[in-house]
C-alpha cells in the first residue's frame, strides 16, 4: 500500500471528510431555506436555484467515489439512448442490490450533467435526516408513509411539481421499485409470492411492488417520454461495495447496464397489464445479472464517459472555506487554550467520529430496514 493510499484510510482525514460535509451541508440547506421566499413568486427559479445548491453538495459523494477512491463504472448502452441521456425528463427504474449502488447511480448522473435534479422516492422518514434529507425536500423529492391512500395522493401531487421544471433543467426520478434493499432474508419472502402466484422465480432480484410505479405511470403519461431502465453489478472478486471501502480510498469496479424505454409503451389498460409489465421488466434484469455473473460482464458495448472536474473542484472550494477556519481554532485552542477548551475540543473530535460511523452504517445493508421481508407479501 502506497503512502497515499495508506493516508487515506487514517481516522482524522475520514473525520476531515465528515468535517467537511456537514459543514458544506448546513451552508447549502440554509441558503435553500432562504430560497423558499422566492417558491410563491417564481417557483421556475426556486426550482433553478435549488438543482445548482443541490448539486454543490451532492457532488460530494461523486467526487469521492470518482477522484478520492478512482471508482471505476463501466456504462453498457446503446449508441441512440447514450446520445440522449441527460437530455429529457426520465423515471430511472434501478435494482437495489448494494449498498452503495446508487453512487454508481450518482457517479453516472454526474457525467451526464443530471445529479443536482435527481429525485427520489423514499420513506417519509428521509426528509428529516439532516443534510441530505432536508436537500431532498428542499428538491421536491417524493416522500411516502407506506400508506397506501395518502401515498397515492402525494404522489400524484408531486409528480404534477416534477413535471413543471424550466427548459434545460430534466428531471430524474429515481425509483427502486422493489422497495427495499436486498437481502437474503427478504429474497425468501419475495420468492414465496412468486411460487405461490405463479410468477416466475427471480434469483437475483426482489420482486417489484407495482403500486407506486402504476400511478407514477399514469401521472408522467404525456409530460416524461422515457423510463430508463438500469442494472448494476459489482465484480464477485473484487472489494466488497461499501461506503467504508471508499472512504478508505478502494478503487471499486462498477457495471452500470442502462436502456431507454418509452412510457407510451407501458400499457396501462388495466393495473394488472402494467405490473405485469414491471415484473417482466425485473425477469429482465435478473436474467442481465445472471449473464453478469457467469461472464463477468453485461451484454453489449461499454461507453466510457469522460469524469467532468466540478465535483473535484467544489470540493477544494469546501475543503477551503471549512477547514482553513477549523485549523486556525485548532491551532489557537492547543497552543494557547485553557485544559478546559482543549477537553471541549477532544470531546468534539470524539463526537465527530461517531457521527461519521453512524452516517456509514445508514448505508449499511445488514442494518437495513427490515421492512421489506415483513411487507413484501402484502404489498403484491
Amino acid at each position: 500500500m502506497g503512502l497515499f493510499a495508506q493516508f487515506k484510510t487514517l481516522l482524522p482525514v475520514q473525520l476531515l471528510i465528515g468535517w467537511i460535509f456537514i459543514m458544506s451541508g448546513l451552508v447549502v440547506t440554509f441558503l435553500m431555506l432562504c430560497s423558499c421566499i422566492i417558491f410563491p413568486f417564481n417557483k421556475h427559479l426556486y426550482r433553478k436555484i435549488n438543482v445548482n445548491l443541490a448539486y454543490m453538495h451532492w457532488s460530494q459523494f461523486t467526487f469521492l467515489g470518482q477522484w478520492w477512491s478512482g471508482m471505476t463504472v463501466h456504462l453498457y448502452i446503446n449508441e441512440e439512448d447514450f446520445r440522449l441521456i441527460g437530455k429529457e425528463h426520465n423515471m430511472t427504474i434501478m435494482n437495489h442490490k448494494y449498498d452503495i449502488d446508487w453512487m454508481a447511480a450518482w457517479i453516472i448522473a454526474e457525467r451526464f450533467e443530471m445529479l443536482g435534479n435527481t429525485k427520489i422516492y423514499g420513506k417519509q422518514v428521509l426528509k428529516y435526516v439532516p443534510l441530505i434529507g432536508w436537500a431532498w425536500y428542499f428538491t421536491e423529492s417524493i416522500f411516502l408513509k407506506r400508506e397506501w391512500e395518502h401515498d397515492k395522493r402525494i404522489i400524484q401531487k408531486d409528480l404534477q411539481q416534477a413535471c413543471d421544471y424550466p427548459d434545460g433543467y430534466p428531471v430524474t426520478l429515481l425509483l427502486f421499485p422493489e422497495g427495499t434493499r436486498f437481502t437474503e432474508e427478504k429474497h425468501i419472502a419475495s420468492l414465496e409470492v412468486c411460487r405461490a402466484k405463479g410468477y416466475p422465480e427471480l434469483r437475483h432480484v426482489l420482486l417489484p411492488r407495482p403500486k407506486g410505479f402504476i400511478v407514477s405511470m399514469h401521472g408522467l403519461k404525456g409530460h416524461f417520454k422515457t423510463i430508463i431502465n438500469c442494472t448494476v453489478a459489482f465484480e464477485r472478486n473484487g472489494l466488497a461495495p461499501t461506503m467504508m471501502n471508499i472512504l478508505n480510498g478502494k478503487p471499486l469496479v462498477a457495471h452500470f447496464h442502462a436502456e431507454r424505454l418509452m412510457i407510451d409503451d407501458v400499457p396501462l389498460e388495466t393495473d394488472e397489464m402494467c405490473a405485469s409489465w414491471l415484473r417482466d421488466l425485473f425477469k429482465k434484469k435478473d436474467d442481465l445479472y445472471e449473464e453478469f455473473l457467469q461472464t463477468g460482464r453485461f451484454p453489449g458495448e461499454i461507453r466510457q464517459v469522460r469524469r467532468r472536474h466540478y465535483d473535484l473542484m467544489w470540493y477544494i472550494f469546501w475543503a477551503v472555506v471549512t477547514c482553513v477556519p477549523l485549523f486556525y481554532y485548532l491551532i489557537g485552542v492547543f497552543v494557547a487554550g485553557t485544559l478546559t477548551q482543549q477537553l471541549i475540543s477532544i470531546g468534539l473530535m470524539v463526537l465527530a467520529s461517531v457521527i461519521v460511523r453512524l452516517m456509514i452504517r445508514v448505508t449499511e445493508i445488514e442494518k437495513g430496514s427490515k421492512y421489506g421481508a415483513e411487507k413484501i407479501i402484502s404489498q403484491q
